[in-house]
């Protein structure tokens, strides 16, 4: 092993990174008043919402200065480490350190070297790859993870206001896992990935009536002016151009929730 690798293992470099990483959440940046403006349309005070794919946890961080009670899911152990770290002193956060999926069980999740890039999702892996989005990172290390369902989350921790999935590819089968409406929902959406995502979404409309929006990368701001059918949104995404600079978020709203 080389000196690098080794240092980066030495649990002194470890403690180090994980006191790092826990200023570095508690710090409040533009950016995230930038987030906590945009999120308070969705959440308030007093209310649950589950952060799916948590990662390290910078919507967590928003929900938890509204207010709300956080149920963040992340199955990566280090990432699931610093988020306790970070937000575990906090009696309305909890975290759940595995995925969510159509039901429960096993999983093998494909771990890339750049954490936010992790999936249970093969075909989306090999869709970044092909298009050119992601094909500088790797993904060569694999690990199994226990899953859970949305169906089930709520069953111990109530209904939430909104849950935000980013889970790179995995979204269908993470709603597949919801039988019961909810407030509202994001889904990350990439172009090369789009069949998956219309399958999410027809999903959630076999469960209640649904309108929808979209935002633009990291713009923290709805992109269309009303809220729209399925089928109207899925023209709209048509329409936007194919090139590896266009990804999102789609915000889902149960009408009659």
């Amino acid at each position: 092993m080389e000196h690098g690798k080794k240092y980066k293992t030495n649990r002194w470099y470890r403690a180090f990174k994980k006191w790092q990483f826990v200023s570095q959440a508690r710090r409040w940046s533009p950016d995230d008043q930038k987030r906590l403006v945009f999120y308070r349309q969705f959440v308030g005070e007093g209310d649950i919402c589950f952060d799916v794919g948590a990662n390290l946890g910078n919507r967590t961080k928003i929900f938890l200065k509204i207010g709300a009670r956080v149920v963040a899911v992340e199955p990566q152990p280090r990432c699931a480490e610093l988020l306790q770290a970070a937000f575990g002193k906090q009696p309305r956060f909890q975290l759940e350190h595995r995925a969510l999926g159509a039901r429960q069980g096993e999983a093998e999740m494909h771990i890339s070297g750049e954490h936010t890039l992790s999936t249970l999702s093969a075909d989306w892996m090999q869709a970044v790859r092909e298009s050119g989005r992601f094909q500088q990172y790797t993904w060569d290390q694999r690990q199994v993870v226990q899953i859970t369902t949305l169906d089930d989350l709520i069953a111990r921790y109530g209904r939430p206001v909104f849950v935000k999935i980013d889970v790179e590819g995995y979204e269908f089968e993470v709603v597949s896992g919801l039988t019961q409406p909810v407030k509202a929902l994001s889904l990350e959406f990439t172009p090369e990935y789009m069949e998956s995502t219309w399958r999410a979404i027809m999903h959630l409309a076999s469960l209640g009536n649904i309108r929808l929006n979209y935002s633009l990368g990291e713009s923290m701001a709805l992109a269309a002016d009303e809220w729209m059918s399925p089928d109207r949104m899925q023209m709209v995404l048509r329409q936007l151009p194919k090139d590896l600079s266009v990804f999102g978020d789609i915000y889902v709203r149960f009408v009659d929730f």
